[in-house]
């Protein structure tokens, strides 16, 4: 996964509230012209049986996405889930500032970083209210079979 891929990726599954208080935290404010959207619509979801058989339907959800240009010249894109276009022109900006070398290590360190941080505590929480509920069956075999 390539960098800028990662990057999309977290800024997608960030809840909004996050997000905003990470991108507050940078104190940056760059010129933005909305190239396109935001638009909502419905994007197919595709699925594969056991991970790695044949693509299937699985359904429809809708989603927003945002492309932008910043007064550097750097153009950014973003698609989330669901249609919060706030979040996805937020995060299209955060895409084109990634772009700019000049910015690049601020935008990983005050908001990529502590979004993978906060998403990684998370899962973790998962996992453990998982792990705690997990119900261990087993099968006693008798021995005259």
């Amino acid at each position: 996964m390539s960098a800028r891929q990662r990057r999309l990726s977290v800024l997608a599954k960030a809840r909004t509230k996050d997000l905003l208080a990470c991108w507050k935290d940078t104190g940056l404010d760059p010129a933005v012209e909305v190239l396109r959207g935001p638009e909502s619509g419905l994007v197919a979801v595709r699925g594969r049986i056991g991970g790695g058989g044949q693509p299937f339907q699985v359904g429809e959800m809708s989603a927003t996405r945002v492309t932008v240009r910043i007064g550097s010249g750097e153009i950014g894109h973003a698609m989330v889930a669901g249609r919060d276009a706030r979040k996805a022109q937020l995060a299209a900006v955060i895409d084109a500032l990634a772009q700019d070398p000049a910015q690049a290590d601020l935008i990983e360190s005050r908001i990529i970083a502590p979004l993978e941080k906060i998403a990684d505590e998370a899962d973790q929480r998962l996992r453990a209210e998982t792990a705690a509920t997990r119900v261990n069956f087993f099968t006693m075999v008798r021995g005259e079979d």
